[in-house]
């Protein structure tokens, strides 16, 4: 499946939420639906930005990944297990938008998607900027981590699914 396809499915995925639905917080330590999203949106347009940063790079970069940062792209996903960010980088998401507001910052993230995939062939490889963990990424290594981001967190979708299945807030369908 495609990046974009995939996006789209998270994006058909919220006409199954009520407003209070996306905003329910199971227990402390966990996030709500609309939690999860928000994440996927900021961190995707974090990625994205990143993408643009190598198009204006005017300098080569011949570093690269980390060992973790290799495995990662040679597996081509996330590995499925839950990671902890670093406490400075895990500031809780986002819990007030409404569905409404989600489906448009999806829609804003694939149209800039779209237009980067245009222009990330173009792009020389050797510009790249650092990622924290991953070591240092080209821009299509950039707009690929937006789906492997997306398809890392459908595990986590399921999981937040199957608590509000349980307490009776969601169909069983």
């Amino acid at each position: 499946m495609s990046d974009l396809k995939l996006i789209e499915t998270y994006k058909s995925f919220l006409q199954n939420y009520s407003q209070e639905q996306l905003r329910y917080i199971p227990e402390q330590g966990v996030w709500s639906v609309g939690q999860m999203y928000d994440h996927l949106n900021v961190v995707a347009h974090e990625y994205l930005d990143c993408v643009e940063d190598c198009e204006k790079a005017d300098e080569e970069e011949h570093q690269g990944k980390t060992e973790f940062g290799e495995y990662l792209f040679n597996i081509g996903c996330f590995p499925p297990i839950k990671i902890k960010l670093p406490e400075e980088l895990d500031a809780p998401s986002d819990n007030s938008e409404s569905k409404e507001e989600i489906i448009e910052e999806i829609d804003r993230l694939m149209n800039r998607m779209r237009e980067l995939e245009t222009r990330v062939g173009k792009i020389n490889p050797q510009y790249k900027m650092k990622h924290g963990g991953f070591g240092w990424l080209n821009a299509q290594e950039w707009l690929s981590l937006v789906g492997m981001h997306f398809r890392h967190h459908l595990r986590q979708k399921y999981e937040l699914d199957q608590r509000l299945k349980n307490i009776g807030v969601l169909s069983r369908e």
